[in-house]
């Protein structure tokens, strides 16, 4: 590996940025069989089967879990697959001229795959499966207690017209966990590791025409631990086919960035690269218009601008580059709600061979600027953007790490409601879909790609191909994303090894890694977050943006945290970060690691505002729970009222990313034997709001009307005993009601960010909040005793779903009293069932202690409240029924329409 210069540090003046998207249909010249490209995704008629060890006699290269085992190493004939995204041509790979010396079945056609299993892709195989359990199981609770191990084989077959196979026909790979390798009638083609990142192979050489050609994928999971949380396992994202004419647009073909933004005009730049797959040259007439994107129908509204048209001539199997300027009048541009609106626009590419029509290619992008300033922070089209962000796993919870459409989007659209305007993903390339969301939502992204460099965070990690796989790995990562307007920057580490162990090596390869960003994207800057470097480390000297883990807030900082000890200890660190670097924006990367148990809730109340989670403060290892009061953290972390009073005292933060918006699969933190996740999320893993969720909206989303008391009042066995009430409201006074008395008005300190009353004594009836803003009434809340629970509610998230096999509705199921009101600390067995054209594919409840299986159809209800996911069959449309029955609580039933 060579190491290279990086640019210097920068302010990202302005940017419009596009996403790449594929061409759909236009009108085809009657001479030319190819005038539109054809994506097919490849969804259905998997045949799908799973070993625990390796069987089929082969590996992408021996790993400590297969050393020493007689296996054919296949690594020579997939490294050629990153040759496009290497940028030395001395170091491509030369693929063996004969073929790999192996006989495996599944790749052929006789193979009789019958008795395999039928599944649909994207499909994650460890969350269909019951969890892990008993002592030392093979995968651990830091990877979610989901059997991710071993080797799954996917097969199907392709259909390949005759005149497919006079242009290009591509495979294309969303994201495989991991060391995903393809074969085509026999022949092994290409792979990519890396499970998080989208790779191509060129299949047309090894196609027949006809309906009968092999496509056989193997991925494979180490035995053992791999990962630092839940990774998923198998096809887990989209599969396509692509089919264009010999010449095309490239792969990851255009880049549009525009300058000189404002409301009158913006100039508009586009590279695009044209590819000749054919032996001979052509000449290429190069045409593109800019629409409108109708944001209702997401297709091509009002043409607005084009680019001069252009004549190319593009050698036999090369590339050729083309560029442009266009001027859109008074833009409609791109930022984030709610003071912005996320515009989109579409730039059609078409190309020409005299009057054929080669190919069509759409690229979707948006008109905006961004300004970094270190000491106000970062600003959108000239608009100050405080960041109220969020990380976000991969996984979407009891649906594993398959993606699915509705369920991302309905994490975000929760995510929004309480005013998060920024996601930073963690800690890998995203699905290319979620993407699609931020552009079209309106959120701010921090775009990672790496947990780990060259050290290893666990023995079996992707530590194994750094040395190879680096440079194309983060190459293909940005040429896939550079173009969304939602992204705002890129990370290319997150709490690296070398920062704790190796500094120099650190600073090293951060200056190789951000050369190669400045290279493939000059318009962004470039980062990677900081949990141990300090300012006088090269590390932090390389960074065009501060990102710091906890360090800003300070870790195990705090009179509660006193008696902490450790390596990673700091008091708080912005100002030390500023003063080093004056030019630098701040953020804070990770903040907050907070955690709770919704609606469980644990005395004493510490007094502090906030303190660590441990066996003798804010839990109860009993249910196992973490109090739901919002004041414990992990050792290294805040509460949300430290991050905000941190944040306000230092004004030149440009804001941070809540460690995390959701709960995820792996990774606890407390009772690390006994749950398949942790308590990070401000919601829980079914998408329910812990309490905390309303103190985050009281901060970001503060002209809301809200006021919301915890903890709930039914509290039997702690009739007469101080029973501490907190409000989480975006009122600057409040005054609380017990049983009609009033208990005292407040107003809120300076740096203060909820109403406490720390000594009501409990008795049981009704707690009454009136809020006021500016002496004017603002907003009320109530809580009440609850009778006896008497029966169940169920209430769809979307009484209508597409009749598509994709689209999901999540039911709620509440049990409740005979007034309606939930009665917490229930936790009744739930049999859930359905009829109609649809299928219950989840439950869940957020327990992050219950074990049973995902996909089981009966669950006991957490705190009142349990999750059932339906999804629609395709093809078939109709009223779908879900029904809910619990011993002596009688039924509930709720309908959808799948249209």
């Amino acid at each position: 590996m060579r190491f290279q210069g990086a640019r210097n540090a920068f302010l990202l003046l302005s940017s419009s940025i596009t996403l790449f998207l594929h061409g759909h249909g236009a009108e085809a010249h009657p001479a030319d069989k190819y005038a539109a490209r054809t994506r097919i995704r490849l969804n259905s008629d998997w045949k799908f089967r799973r070993t625990e060890r390796i069987e089929d006699g082969v590996i992408y290269d021996l790993r400590p879990d297969a050393n020493g085992t007689n296996l054919q190493v296949l690594k020579p004939w997939i490294l050629p697959t990153a040759n496009e995204f290497i940028q030395d041509p001395e170091e491509h790979h030369k693929r063996p001229s004969e073929e790999p010396n192996v006989d495996i079945p599944f790749v052929k056609h006789d193979f009789d795959d019958n008795d395999w299993a039928g599944v649909k892709v994207p499909h994650d195989w460890a969350v269909e499966m019951p969890f892990l359990t008993g002592e030392d199981p093979i995968i651990p609770t830091t990877m979610g207690l989901l059997p991710v191990y071993g080797v799954g084989w996917y097969r199907r077959t392709l259909s390949i017209a005759p005149e497919d196979l006079e242009g290009t026909v591509y495979l294309d790979i969303d994201g495989g966990m991991s060391y995903p390798m393809v074969w085509v009638n026999g022949h092994l083609v290409g792979g990519w590791p890396f499970g998080y990142n989208s790779f191509r192979l060129d299949i047309t050489q090894y196609l027949n025409k006809g309906n009968n050609n092999q496509l056989s994928i193997r991925v494979e999971n180490p035995y053992g631990r791999s990962s630092r949380w839940y990774p998923g396992a198998g096809l887990y994202r989209n599969v396509w086919l692509t089919k264009v004419s010999q010449t095309h647009v490239a792969q990851y073909g255009t880049t549009i960035t525009t300058k000189d933004v404002s409301a009158d005009t913006a100039k508009v730049d586009l590279v695009l690269q044209v590819q000749n797959d054919g032996d001979m040259s052509r000449t290429v007439t190069v045409k593109t218009e800019i629409h409108e994107l109708n944001s209702r129908t997401r297709g091509r509204g009002r043409r607005v601008a084009e680019f001069p048209q252009e004549e190319i001539e593009v050698s036999a199997s090369s590339k050729k580059s083309v560029s442009g300027t266009a001027i859109i009048r008074r833009p409609r541009l791109w930022g984030p709600p709610p003071s912005q609106t996320p515009h989109l626009y579409v730039a059609t590419t078409s190309l020409y061979a005299g009057r054929q029509l080669l190919d069509t290619y759409e690229t979707r992008f948006g008109v905006r600027s961004l300004w970094n300033d270190p000491n106000e922070g970062l600003f959108v089209n000239e608009k100050p953007v405080r960041l109220q962000g969020v990380n976000q796993h991969h996984d979407l919870g009891p649906l594993g790490a398959a993606y699915n459409e509705r369920a991302a989007e309905r994490q975000l659209e929760k995510l929004q409601e309480i005013g998060v305007n920024a996601i930073r993903i963690a800690h890998n390339p995203p699905a290319p879909e979620l993407l699609d969301l931020t552009d079209r939502m309106g959120f701010l992204v921090i775009d990672e790609i790496f947990d780990f460099w060259a050290r290893e965070k666990t023995e079996l990690d992707f530590h194994l191909i750094w040395d190879d796989w680096s440079e194309a790995d983060l190459r293909t990562f940005l040429r896939r994303d550079r173009n969304h307007p939602s992204i705002m920057a890129w990370s290319y580490g997150n709490e690296v090894r070398e920062q704790v162990y190796a500094v120099e090596d650190a600073g090293e390869i951060a200056t190789y890694l951000r050369h190669i960003v400045a290279q493939e994207d000059p318009t962004r800057p470039s980062t990677a977050s900081m949990h141990y470097a300090s300012p006088d480390m090269p590390l932090a000297r390389v960074q065009d943006i501060i990102s710091l883990n906890y360090q800003g807030e300070g870790i195990m900082y705090g009179p509660e945290y006193e008696n902490y000890t450790g390596m990673y200890k700091k008091p708080p660190q912005y100002n030390v970060y500023h003063e080093a670097f004056p030019d630098k924006l701040i953020l804070g990367s990770e903040v907050a690691s907070s955690l709770s148990l919704r609606g469980s809730y644990v005395f004493p109340v510490t007094s502090f505002n906030s303190a660590p989670a441990n066996n003798s403060a804010g839990t109860d290892p009993t249910i196992p729970a973490v109090s739901s009061y919002e004041l414990y953290t992990s050792d290294a972390g805040s509460s949300p009222d430290r991050v905000f009073l941190t944040q306000d005292k230092h004004q030149f933060v440009a804001g941070g990313f809540v460690w995390t918006g959701w709960d995820y699969l792996g990774e606890p933190y407390l009772f690390n034997t006994s749950t398949h996740g942790g308590h990070w999320g401000i919601f829980d893993l079914c998408g329910f709001k812990k309490d905390r969720a309303w103190l985050y909206q009281s901060r970001w989303n503060p002209d809301v009307k809200m006021a919301h008391i915890l903890p709930h009042w039914n509290w039997p066995d702690r009739e007469g005993q101080v029973t501490p009430v907190h409000v989480f409201t975006s009122a600057d006074e409040a005054e609380l009601f017990l049983n009609g008395k009033s208990l005292g008005r407040k107003k809120k300190e300076p740096f203060t960010y909820r109403f406490r009353w720390d000594e009501v004594v409990y008795e049981p009836g009704e707690l009454h909040v009136k809020t006021y803003r500016d002496g004017n009434t603002w907003a009320t809340d109530t809580v009440v005793t609850t009778g006896e629970k008497s029966g169940l509610q169920l209430k769809a998230d979307r009484d209508r779903i597409g009749a598509d096999g994709d689209d999901l509705s999540f039911i709620t199921l509440e049990i409740v009293d005979r007034k309606g009101n939930v009665v917490p600390e229930s936790h009744d067995l739930i049999k859930f069932s359905i009829s109609g054209p649809g299928e219950i594919v989840a439950t869940d409840n957020g327990f992050p202690a219950d074990l049973t299986i995902f996909t089981s159809k009966e669950r006991n209800a957490f705190n009142g409240l349990a999750l059932a996911i339906v999804r629609g069959e395709a093809g078939r449309r109709g009223k779908i029924t879900v029904t809910a029955e619990s011993e002596g609580l009688g039924t509930a039933e709720v309908v959808i329409r799948s249209t």
